[in-house]
């Protein structure tokens, strides 16, 4: 018998921590039906450690001799260990520490690692802060390059502690087009391990589900097109995030969002990227100056190209990967599909219109149009036609030629201004869409005003109810609304 083959041995004939769950430990589980192996992994905090020393661990194990030499393995480098120095503990260090496993038992290392990470996320969460310090920032990782990048750079110049959130679980969806699957969340801590970083996973699954997924599912069945992703990072994520960093004693949070933060009075601001192809200040227009003044963007002076170059130079595995493209829930799902699985939103015919009555053809349901859409609509016209309305009460879609979504205003609904309304010069209604020179008219002072009218100096394209519609004054963003019907 080879060393390796003893030291799995004695995994396997004395388990440490096996069937044991501390007192007042958290929790964090791996593994089911699909596979057959399952572990859980508990453990417990020193209560006011300033740390946060793991004093005490425990597993419980089912499946192959593997999963439990590996939950043993786990449980015997947790024991004393601070905080972070245990979420530095990935699969290979598992591995390594059971003398090395073949290809067929890396699964177990993996899972161990998995459900190591689900339970730190969890103590991290809840245990007491902590002790502050300066140079420690938390980075959102989401295995993109983008996020690589950013905590890359803040590593340079101090200690970077990564954490990637678990939002959305679906078996139907592709985990690895998705940046918050339990797969993205597998490679993400790869990757901050590969950097010698910290790495915590949060699951934040049923605030995303409550706090954004229902919203729009709702807003879809009521005719309107939100924005989740605002929803997200203004509602769910980031504020999660921040939340997590002053927990970890880290001084802010930095993201691989291509946006900027400006000191502009007594709260900040933000304000668009160098880079305007990639500039991500309208998915970000929903956070409070407060949760800015905790955040960095590293990459908000970069360009796209020269973001993938640092990834090529530093080796990062990530440096050719492509950008997400689709909502990270669905990921592969058509979202016709997900309407119907997730909203109960099903196939319902109703007629499309002209807006002087004309019928033109069917559609499948008004929920699954929106305004200013051109295509799939499955009608013969002399020229383009666009959806110019949409109404699920009568279940009908009125369409027309291109001309009749130009508008010279917008009207808003549940507006927020960070500064007097006269500051306003600019109005961008799409994620990536052009800005709109505009003003707000009236004196409207900083602060929520119930619903507003914005007057464009040219006439745009009507964009959907639902949207968001940011605010700017030159490159700083100093408000967002909701469009109105």
């Amino acid at each position: 018998m080879n060393p390796s083959e003893e030291i799995l041995l004695s995994h396997l004939e004395h388990p440490l921590g096996q069937g044991h769950t501390p007192a007042g430990s958290h929790t964090g589980a791996a593994g089911g039906a699909a596979c057959g192996d399952l572990i859980r992994i508990s453990l417990a905090l020193e209560p006011g450690s300033p740390e946060g020393r793991i004093e005490d661990a425990g597993f419980k194990a089912s499946g192959c001799g593997a999963v439990t030499a590996a939950g043993s393995a786990t449980v015997g480098l947790l024991r004393g260990t601070g905080l972070l120095d245990a979420a530095r503990i990935g699969s290979s260090r598992i591995a390594e520490e059971l003398g090395g496993l073949s290809a067929a038992k890396i699964h177990a290392a993996e899972l161990a690692a998995d459900a190591l990470h689900r339970a730190l996320g969890a103590a991290a969460r809840e245990t007491a802060p902590l002790t502050l310090d300066p140079g420690r920032t938390l980075v959102a990782m989401s295995g993109g390059v983008d996020s690589a990048v950013a905590a890359l750079l803040v590593s340079e110049s101090g200690e970077a502690v990564g954490v990637t959130l678990e939002l959305w679980s679906d078996p139907e969806n592709d985990g690895d087009l998705s940046c918050c699957s339990a797969q993205a969340v597998r490679g993400a801590r790869d990757l901050a391990h590969s950097l010698g970083m910290a790495h915590l996973s949060i699951d934040l699954r049923a605030e995303f589900r409550s706090g954004v997924v229902e919203h729009w599912l709702a807003d879809h069945a009521a005719g309107l097109t939100p924005n989740p992703c605002v929803r997200c990072n203004g509602n769910v994520r980031l504020d999660a995030m921040i939340e997590l960093a002053e927990r970890l004693g880290a001084s802010c949070l930095a993201t691989g969002h291509y946006a900027r933060v400006v000191e502009e009075g007594s709260l900040p601001l933000l304000r668009t990227a160098s880079d305007p192809a990639k500039d991500q200040s309208y998915v970000l227009a929903g956070l409070a100056p407060q949760s800015l003044s905790r955040l960095r963007f590293p990459l908000g002076e970069l360009q796209k190209p020269e973001v993938r170059a640092i990834a090529e130079r530093a080796g990062l595995a990530v440096a050719g990967r492509p950008d997400s493209q689709d909502l990270c829930f669905l990921a592969g799902t058509r979202q016709r599909t997900f309407l119907e699985r997730h909203g109960g939103l099903t196939r319902r015919p109703g007629p499309i219109l002209t807006r002087a009555g004309e019928l033109l053809g069917e559609h499948d349901g008004a929920h699954i149009y929106t305004v200013g859409q051109r295509h799939g609509l499955g009608v013969s016209a002399p020229e383009p036609m666009y959806v110019l309305e949409t109404d699920t009460g009568s279940n009908t879609v009125t369409v027309g030629p291109r001309e009749d979504l130009l508008s010279p205003e917008i009207p808003l609904r549940e507006m927020t201004l960070h500064r007097p309304g006269v500051m306003v010069d600019a109005v961008r209604i799409r994620a990536h869409g052009r800005r709109f020179a505009c003003r707000l008219p009236g004196a409207l002072e900083a602060g929520l005003h119930e619903s507003a009218g914005i007057e464009l100096l040219q006439a745009a394209e009507r964009t959907a109810p639902g949207q968001l519609a940011c605010l700017y004054a030159g490159e700083m963003v100093v408000g967002h609304a909701t469009i109105a019907a």
